[in-house]
């Protein structure tokens, strides 16, 4: 059975997409910790980062630098911080999550309910600055 973001990959479900190359793909958390956070995937469905082959991880890493950038032109913040957990979800994925303080990165703290019209406008806002 395809995982949720295979779905995503695949546009059975909809994403607020911020940017996508060939073989990864990254979209707005539709339950962020802080608004801007972003999952970054590998399109292969793959449960475990680490088993991720070394090509596609490699890219998976660049990939999530160049969207951290884009983040970081976009979401007033210190710096992008960067969690792999994979527990939630059986797909590879690193969350890329603007960063003020510590406690932003805090994944037992409440999730943000954003409105579609806000969610829309990071996501441009992000992909606008993805290079």
């Amino acid at each position: 059975m395809a995982s949720l973001f295979s779905k995503i990959v695949s546009g059975e479900i909809p994403c607020f997409k911020v940017a996508e190359t060939e073989n990864c793909l990254a979209f707005l958390d539709v339950f962020p910790l802080v608004k801007g956070h972003v999952l970054v995937i590998p399109k292969q469905e793959v449960d475990y980062i680490f088993d991720v082959n070394d090509e596609l991880f490699a890219e998976l890493q660049l990939f999530s630098k160049r969207v951290a950038y884009a983040i970081k032109k976009t979401i007033a913040c210190k710096k992008i911080g960067v969690a792999v957990i994979g527990l939630e979800v059986p797909h590879a994925h690193i969350h890329l999550i603007p960063m003020n303080s510590v406690s932003d990165m805090n994944f037992a703290m409440p999730k943000l309910k954003l409105e579609k019209q806000e969610l829309e406008k990071i996501a441009k806002g992000i992909s606008d600055n993805f290079s």
